[in-house]
């Protein structure tokens, strides 16, 4: 069974959304402050986060920092800032998919389903090396090693390497890799793809702007340029 902690600060909503992902078969715990939520995150097994970043002690992008820097959990972000502004400060604290509110506990309770669909298909091959090494994939633990260093990643970062990487040789445009990362019935904004992408650069590029893993092709999308 999957376990959801949800953070939300309106005891309402909180409990209308268990009430839909229990149904659906999900272990959910309810915190309605940041802090609470980090105690029962340090204490339990969770496999996503739903993450309201307007809370009463502290601001959900501020728990989305602390939570990455020890984990890779899956975390949706759930809020009524709908800037781009805000949507891209979302990604790069962390988030894996930015809400907007008013979001229904039907469609959101449907994204959680796709995301552990999605997850069944993950990329499973040990110990990958390229470029003598100094890029090393480990799909079987979700790890990714530059230089000799772990890096952290997010499972959305891990996946659209991994998925850039299974397609090496061919471009696959921002549409192809949000249908293969977020699933056919996605429907953010079209810079998600970007955000992330210059994420995973900043972590495995030594010249940004000479990448030599993740290569922008202009007016196509993006491709591995690693060399085996």
């Amino acid at each position: 069974m999957n376990s959801i902690l949800l953070i939300e600060d309106e005891q309402s909503v909180a409990e209308v959304i268990k009430a839909y992902l229990i149904k659906e078969g999900y272990q959910v715990y309810c915190a309605y402050s940041g802090l609470k939520g980090l105690d029962i995150f340090k204490t339990s097994q969770i496999d996503l986060v739903i993450l309201d970043l307007m809370l009463p002690d502290t601001s959900g992008e501020e728990i989305c920092k602390i939570i990455r820097q020890t984990s890779d959990v899956h975390i949706f972000m759930l809020t009524a800032k709908g800037s781009l502004t805000d949507r891209i400060e979302g990604l790069t604290v962390g988030a894996d998919e930015y809400l907007i509110k008013p979001l229904s506990p039907r469609e959101l309770t449907a994204r959680v389903n796709a995301l552990f669909r999605r997850l069944n298909g993950r990329f499973h091959s040990a110990g990958i090396l390229f470029n003598d090494g100094n890029l090393i994939i480990d799909g079987e633990k979700r790890a990714i090693k530059v230089r000799g260093n772990t890096i952290s990643f997010t499972p959305n970062e891990y996946d659209i390497l991994t998925a850039l990487i299974i397609n090496k040789g061919n471009i696959l445009s921002r549409e192809q890799l949000i249908e293969k990362i977020f699933g056919e019935d996605y429907n953010g904004f079209d810079r998600t793809i970007d955000v992330h992408i210059k994420n995973i650069r900043k972590k495995i590029e030594e010249d940004t702007k000479n990448p030599k893993y993740v290569l922008t092709v202009t007016k196509a999308g993006y491709k591995f340029g690693g060399d085996w």
